[in-house]
């Protein structure tokens, strides 16, 4: 149940029975889902020496008999009608046009009908509509991914589009495990129960006939929760190797852009981070940012050394040697560098941002308790001129979330010191966080301090002292998983779709994020699964966030609702 593996045999299985050169046609989404499970060498591998997407394709009119043309396409109206004109007048040999997707009746009968030259050889349903990132994770993209803040009255096409994406992901990815899932959600969510019980049509009865697959002794589960459950994981700076990158560089499709950071080689503006194709950062991925140099320096080590070796070349053999393991070499080299360029740009960012000081206060407020120290140290904080507005408007969202109750004075104090010393700070934009994402609006015990288990667990942590003062936040999810590990999450927080319960613990279970998942979150996922419990869990959400694309969320949200007077 690997999520990479999936979506690799089907890009494999669209490739490698179609014989001669040819040219693969995706979507701006598709591009996504291919290129994460699949590097360019390996395409050319495939013959495939040409990749378009499709609606730059439909203004060239260059015949190109000689390529057969493989479509990979999200099965959207947009898409069928640039294949309807494109295949009025083929350019290329054959046509070969997969979905990634179920498609409709009347989308199957508009491509018929528009196929007069009998040029399209098939058409299938390849079910990976969405984005494998890693092994255990996934996400989807969703355009305008602010929409679950927003009440359905406020904009009820947008958010239908939302959930309709979010649905046709979630039927993908249970068709290309070849399972059907009983269905949970977080209560106090209409996006997660919406989304829960319109998955649950499709698979128990617009489709129950295509999800009809051997069943198992038990079940799988999926789990709908909302992002606003949990809103401090994404607003925390990182200290393990990839969430610290996507934290202050950013990762998009397992890629990494440099051009945003400063003036780099062109060979390096842009470098693939991925568990899949790099053995380092495989190894390293959810190590801390303390052990990363460290690792790093052995990785040069041993770049020098085989550096050396090769300098010694002496006889015919030896340069014979030597260009066998060009390529080796020259891979090597691409990786050590990398990973320096990327260590030591975020060295500079944690130095120019003092983050070193502002994340053991961020920890503090996420962890543990005492109310007046927190408030001393965010109002230094806020009152020093190398701390960023960014970091400043954090530390207020985090200590807001966390002592809403306990001192609105101090709270409004701080509002007010934010508002003077960050010029870009647009107010209310923390009491909006507030309202979205407040104690009122929670199901999970965020703090720890709601459930006795949960207080004894972190006085037990504080007494027993943390490895790391950095990493010592845990998500709420690691709680969630906990539960349903131990058969513990209650129905009445999370109840079951229709007339489904489940016997027993999940062997499987998908938990789906709407608003998007983080970093931290899916190697709580990816520890949880290594520590081999008899229960494999995959994480997936509307997008993959930092703290920057949250609090973008969040700020647009707040100024579809501003314009919706109604709401706010």
């Amino acid at each position: 149940m690997v999520l990479t593996s999936s979506a690799r045999d089907y890009v494999n299985r669209m490739l490698q029975d179609i014989s001669g050169m040819k040219v693969l046609i995706l979507d701006s989404q598709t591009v996504s889902i291919v290129s994460v499970v699949y590097s360019q060498s390996e395409l050319l591998q495939k013959e495939v020496f040409l990749v378009e997407l499709v609606d730059s394709i439909t203004k060239s009119k260059e015949p190109m008999s000689h390529l057969k043309a493989v479509y990979f396409l999200r099965p959207t109206t947009e898409n069928i009608q640039h294949l309807r004109r494109q295949l009025a007048a083929p350019r290329f040999g054959e046509y070969h046009l997969f979905f990634s997707n179920i498609l409709k009746d009347t989308q199957i009968h508009i491509l018929a009908d528009s196929d007069e030259h009998e040029a399209v050889q098939q058409v299938q349903e390849f079910y990976a509509d969405f984005v494998a990132v890693d092994p255990y994770h996934f996400t989807l993209h969703v355009p305008s991914s602010y929409t679950y803040m927003l009440p359905a009255v406020v904009d009820p096409s947008t958010l239908q589009r939302f959930c309709d994406r979010v649905v046709d992901g979630l039927a993908a990815v249970f068709l290309a495990l070849k399972r059907r899932p009983v269905i949970r959600y977080q209560r106090t969510s209409d996006i997660a129960k919406r989304i829960a019980h319109e998955t649950n049509k499709l698979m128990y009865q617009e489709e129950s006939g295509l999800f009809d697959f051997r069943r198992t002794e038990v079940s799988p589960l999926l789990l709908v929760l909302d992002r606003r459950d949990d809103p401090v994981t994404p607003l925390l700076n990182q200290w393990t190797y990839q969430a610290m990158v996507h934290e202050l560089i950013g990762i998009q499709d397992n890629k990494v852009d440099f051009k945003s950071i400063g003036k780099f080689s062109k060979d390096q503006e842009e470098v693939v981070l991925s568990s899949e194709q790099d053995s380092f950062f495989k190894a390293n991925m959810y190590e801390n940012f303390g052990d990363i140099g460290m690792n790093i320096k052995r990785l040069v080590d041993e770049f020098q050394q085989v550096s050396k070796s090769n300098q010694n070349i002496q006889t015919i053999e030896d340069m014979a040697k030597f260009v066998d393991n060009y390529p080796e070499y020259r891979k090597m080299h691409g990786n050590v560098s990398k990973h320096v360029t990327l260590v030591t740009e975020m060295s500079k960012i944690v130095e120019q941002r003092k983050l070193m000081t502002v994340s053991q206060t961020e920890q503090e407020l996420a962890c543990n308790g005492g109310q007046g120290a927190a408030f001393e140290a965010v109002t230094n904080l806020l009152n020093d001129d190398s701390v960023s507005d960014v970091d400043r408007l954090r530390l207020v969202m985090l200590y807001a979330l966390r002592y809403e109750k306990d001192s609105p004075v101090q709270l409004m104090q701080l509002f007010n010191k934010l508002a003077s010393r960050s010029a870009k700070y647009k107010s209310g934009l923390v009491q909006f966080l507030l309202k979205q994402a407040g104690v009122d609006k929670r199901t999970g015990d965020l703090f720890g301090n709601r459930d006795l288990m949960n207080i004894a667990r972190n006085m037990a942590r504080g007494l027993k002292g943390v490895e790391n003062v950095y990493t010592q936040h845990q998500p709420l999810l690691f709680q969630t998983m906990e539960s349903i590990v131990k058969g513990r999450l209650r129905d009445v927080d999370y109840p079951f779709v229709g007339n489904h319960f489940q016997q027993g613990r999940p062997q499987e279970v998908i938990i789906f994020i709407v608003g998007g998942t983080t970093y931290e979150e899916s190697r709580c996922v990816a520890l949880q699964n290594a520590s081999n419990i008899g229960i494999r869990f995959i994480l997936g959400g509307s997008s993959i966030l930092n703290s920057k694309r949250f609090i973008r969320d969040l700020e647009e949200a707040q100024r579809v609702a501003r314009s919706n007077t109604s709401i706010v």
